[in-house]
């Protein structure tokens, strides 16, 4: 018992306890705790930047073939596709099966359209290819840093990734110092990890005194539809997909409980890339695949999202009485596979892309997100923890697929062997040693 206090999933879970009761009891002071987990959040976000660029520029160098780079990289972006399809099919089965919006007979003309005001604004740029890519272009190196877009960010690092390769020696300064700075960039993160109990108080905290108690049980069939298509996609898909690859996808969760919990808590997977990022090379997957799987996998195999998209699309048809004929549900997932690779890095996501998703199918009324936007946070949790296991999942599939995971030390790990539990130092001898042929004895 002790042990489970001074970790950081048990105090993670003590705040969410605390935040849930204070929530309930003292609405209006829980609300004020708000800035606890802005502030946690705004603090990830602050290294997030450097801390892509320099994993992902330093795994290009350490790699050194450029082709064996493309290759990885378009492993990674053809499983995304074949995933974020499966998921779009999925959300869109169970919304036909459960017909969560039938029988709502919703009125357009009782919505009030000021409240997407906020969100619509950015669609224009997310409506055809043209602007997606010219969105993932930065105007200059430090917007990109600037504004925090990871696809930006990885474009640039990818492109300086390459450039340092092909300098060969002459680039081995730099790559040195790429190395130090992540390090002080990982440590920086391991001060800013140990605030999350506080930050996971402050946001839970807020939600339960904004929604009250019972809106963290259910929030209508569609909350409940949506977490059961998750269920589905991680335990089956997910499931066997892992199976395929030699592993379990229970045994993986439990290995990043630690993180989940935090994206429970602050319904972002934003606050953990970092740490997920170590714990896959500690897992024994190379350094190289983790640091273009994963930031990649955080703009393009948005799971969780590309479920919600097809499921909330359907929802809004049916609560609105909206007919859908069988093109409009081909148009929903063809236009989906563009827009969800948009979502990452835009405030009020799944709201933009699905405003971008519907402002090209005329037959369903964009003015319809308003139905969806009061439980939008709680949807959130579970299209985050979504997200962030299909990410980890294509990661050692990928890393599978290349030969560059340890498959023995990786069954070891999740097997939770005592000499083989991650730490959370970020520069151990055997931190240092992930990736390589070395592997400490049990």
């Amino acid at each position: 018992m002790l042990k489970f206090f001074n970790s950081l999933f048990g105090r993670v879970v003590i705040a969410l306890v605390a935040g849930i009761a204070l929530g309930a009891l003292f609405p209006s002071f829980a609300q004020s705790l708000r800035p606890l987990g802005d502030g946690f959040l705004k603090l990830i976000k602050m290294v997030i930047g450097p801390i892509v660029f320099c994993v992902v520029v330093h795994g290009m160098a350490r790699a050194g073939d450029l082709k064996k780079v493309g290759r990885v990289g378009i492993k990674a972006v053809v499983y995304f596709e074949i995933m974020t399809t499966i998921a779009l099919v999925i959300g869109a089965v169970l919304a036909y099966v459960t017909r969560p919006g039938v029988g709502m007979n919703i009125d357009l003309h009782t919505l009030d359209p000021a409240s997407l005001d906020t969100y619509t604004g950015q669609v224009k740029n997310l409506k055809d290819t043209a602007g997606f890519l010219l969105k993932i272009i930065p105007d200059t190196i430090f917007d990109a840093f600037a504004k925090g877009d990871i696809l930006q960010i990885l474009v640039f690092s990818v492109m300086f990734g390459a450039a340092l390769s092909m300098l060969g020696p002459r680039a081995e300064k730099v790559n040195v110092l790429i190395e130090e700075l992540s390090h002080a960039f990982f440590r920086m993160m391991g001060f800013i990890i140990k605030l999350a109990p506080l930050g996971v108080l402050g946001a839970i905290a807020f939600t339960t005194g904004k929604y009250g108690v019972a809106s963290l049980k259910q929030l209508g069939l569609l909350v409940a539809v949506f977490y059961a298509s998750c269920v589905v996609f991680v335990f089956v898909v997910l499931g066997i997909v892992m199976r395929l690859s030699g592993f379990s996808i229970l045994k993986l969760i439990r290995y990043l409980r630690e993180e989940l919990s935090i994206v429970i808590g602050t319904a972002s997977s934003d606050a953990v890339l970092p740490q997920v990022m170590r714990k896959l090379e500690w897992l024994g997957v190379k350094d190289s695949t983790v640091g273009l799987v994963i930031p990649t996998g955080y703009s393009f195999n948005l799971d969780g999202f590309s479920i919600y998209l097809t499921l909330a699309v359907i929802f809004i048809a049916q609560a609105t009485n909206t007919p859908l004929s069988t093109h409009d549900l081909i148009v929903v997932v063809l236009v989906s596979l563009l827009t969800s690779k948009g979502a990452h890095g835009i405030p009020g996501s799944a709201i933009v892309i699905l405003a971008a998703t519907l402002s090209a199918i005329p037959a369903i009324p964009v003015l319809g997100l308003v139905l969806i936007l009061p439980v939008d946070w709680f949807i959130g949790i579970a299209r985050a923890v979504t997200n962030l296991i299909g990410n980890c999942v294509a990661t050692i599939v990928v890393g599978a697929w290349e030969h560059d995971i340890d498959k023995a030390r990786a069954r070891r790990v999740l097997d939770f062997a005592p000499d083989m539990l991650y730490s959370g130092a970020p520069d151990t001898e055997a931190d240092a040693a992930i990736g390589r042929e070395h592997v400490p004895a049990a």
